[in-house]
């Protein structure tokens, strides 16, 4: 992906696509300065570009000698930038075409067009942040709730980078009286006690093991909670999410077995985002495009985090119902007690006792009584079953630190294995050393090239 000169002059919209008030197009590399003053005329004062200052004029084609766009050009010398080079950003009114024209006229000037995320991978080849920090800026720009944002800004603020740094140090701390033993036989110098190297393993395996539960937790804010609508065929799944995302998403009809697929919307509900699972109705198939749905249905089951179980109040419990409690037991459960705008055939006690469930509420899907306190009803079951809100210590941790430290927790009980069987010091320090360059992965100091083109492309090309 990377392969073009990283010492290249790179320019990129910088804005989303569309009409607008104002577009960015943004200038980095060594020839930024030049460029600028190439294209740019300022309306008053002399033509002289002074660092971080907003100067007011239009941007020229030098080719036809025409004038642009009216602008507002900002030069920013380096080192004190996002890409501790040279850059220039150029406000321009945000039409599209212009702003394509103002590119156009940049990239003829000798620029290139900068690749997905290469602004800020050159801040990261520069050293002004590590891998982890640059992950967060596209958290930061995808964050879609305020404890989302947060963490998002804790890991640009280097927060993962620290424990990292932190969890390498206690690492050292072993491995240094290690390979002075190992290192100088002559000087008689004593290996560090057998309980003790135990000990400092077992507080870092902790702290990892820590961490890894923290993606768990972070995960909902990040990704979203998966709350699976389950129940019967008919019993009201669709039209409880409509209720639930205020808006007609899924068809709704009397006929049983209208969803055959899993509709999946997302709606923020008191600061959680809630990634709804509405499923074909969990049944005996009667085709190959009901089969399908049905299959689909119970394999997003297994991932939800929590089972929102729809029952239909105005008709007596049935086997269908029953399969359908055997096929939640064990995950965290909340009930919808559905058709109360009909004459009631099935009593919250006899579903309590049945289930064995204290969560019920009673709803109308048709007409939306009750949704309220259910949607207050999804919110505490997330709270007290998976996340601690506003504690203010959770570590930011994506799926790819996860994976990175999944690895590093495994290394570590594997060396705390191979003491117990009396492994020699000299293979202990390989394996130790060996846990400090997986966690070098995390903040890009022994990231493969590959992995860093990966992270970097799910960047717009603007950022």
């Amino acid at each position: 992906m990377f392969q073009r000169d990283e010492n290249d002059t790179i320019a990129a919209i910088a804005t989303p696509y569309g009409d607008s008030g104002i577009g960015i197009v943004r200038i980095s590399g060594p020839e930024a300065k030049r460029i600028a003053k190439k294209i740019f005329r300022p309306k008053r004062g002399p033509a002289v570009l002074k660092s971080h200052q907003i100067r007011y004029g239009e941007i020229v084609d030098p080719k036809e000698g025409r004038t642009v766009d009216e602008v507002l050009l900002t030069f920013m010398a380096a080192p004190k930038t996002y890409t501790r080079e040279d850059v220039v950003e150029i406000n321009c009114h945000g039409g599209f075409f212009l702003l394509q024209k103002v590119l156009e006229v940049v990239l003829r000037e000798g620029a290139r067009e900068a690749l997905p995320g290469e602004f800020t991978k050159r801040a990261f080849l520069a050293g002004r942040i590590d891998l982890a920090q640059a992950e967060a800026v596209l958290d930061i720009i995808q964050a879609r709730t305020e404890e989302g944002l947060r963490l998002a800004r804790e890991q640009l603020r280097g927060r993962l980078s620290q424990v990292v740094q932190e969890l390498r140090e206690e690492l050292l701390e072993v491995l240094v009286p290690l390979e002075a033993y190992i290192d100088f036989p002559e000087e008689d110098i004593d290996p560090p006690p057998m309980e003790w190297v135990k000990e400092r393993l077992g507080h870092i395996l902790a702290k990892v093991g820590g961490l890894i539960e923290a993606y768990e937790e972070g995960e909902i804010y990040r990704d979203g909670v998966k709350v699976a609508i389950v129940g019967k065929a008919n019993v009201g799944k669709s039209s409880l999410l409509n209720q639930l995302l205020e808006r007609k998403r899924a068809i709704v009809t009397a006929i049983p077995g209208t969803t055959t697929d899993v509709l999946e919307e997302v709606v923020n509900i008191s600061g959680v985002l809630i990634r709804l699972m509405d499923m074909a109705g969990l049944r005996e198939p009667r085709d190959e495009v009901e089969q399908e749905g049905v299959r689909l249905a119970k394999e997003k089951l297994t991932e939800a985090h929590l089972v929102l179980l729809m029952v239909d109040g105005s008709s007596p419990l049935d086997d269908a119902d029953r399969e359908i409690f055997e096929e939640v037991k064990g995950k965290e459960v909340i009930v919808a007690l559905n058709k109360i705008d009909l004459p009631a055939r099935l009593s919250e006690q006899e579903l309590r006792m049945e289930v064995g469930m204290r969560d019920i509420y009673p709803i109308s899907a048709l007409r939306g009584d009750g949704v309220e306190r259910l949607k207050k009803g999804i919110v505490d079951a997330i709270v007290k079953g998976r996340v601690k809100r506003g504690t203010g210590d959770l570590v930011p941790v994506n799926l790819r630190h996860k994976r990175v430290l999944e690895r590093v927790k495994e290394s570590l009980e594997e060396i705390s294995e191979g003491l117990g069987r009396g492994i020699p010091w000299d293979l202990t320090a390989v394996e130790v050393r060996g846990v400090l360059d997986i966690l070098g992965e995390i903040v890009g100091e022994t990231t493969p090239e590959e992995v860093l083109e990966a992270i970097f492309s799910r960047f717009c090309i603007g950022k």
